[in-house]
């Protein structure tokens, strides 16, 4: 079991000793699912990237925009967003930690199943 506050800390810390002003650490790693824990200082950015399949970022602490092609969003500590499935950015407003949780694999559904109706059988 993780300490979310040790690992806020800790990635800050490390940001702050890193020459690139960031720092990640991924402490769950379930088959598809992800959890990563991401510092970043102020005005550090991670460049765009491709989105996986499903993705959400919850921002622990500071205030950070997430770009993408013809839009983008400022979130603050406290707020949540589903990542946009494409191609995207990550820029720090102020010294920042997110909580990135991804899904890197989806398993298809039969045809004719709604969503959630193999969770519920």
């Amino acid at each position: 079991m993780e300490n979310l506050e040790t690992l806020i800390r800790d990635r800050l810390d490390d940001a702050r000793a890193s020459a690139h002003g960031r720092s990640a650490h991924l402490f769950l790693h379930d088959g598809p699912l992800r959890q990563t824990v991401i510092a970043l200082l102020a005005g550090t950015s991670l460049d765009e990237h491709n989105a996986p399949p499903a993705a959400s970022l919850h921002v622990l602490r500071g205030r950070v925009r997430l770009t993408w092609a013809g839009g983008g969003q400022v979130l603050t500590a406290g707020q949540i967003t589903a990542i946009p499935h494409a191609r995207h950015g990550l820029t720090a407003l102020d010294d920042s930690v997110v909580l990135l949780t991804a899904v890197t694999a989806v398993r298809e559904r039969a045809r004719g199943v709604p969503a959630g109706a193999a969770a519920r059988g």
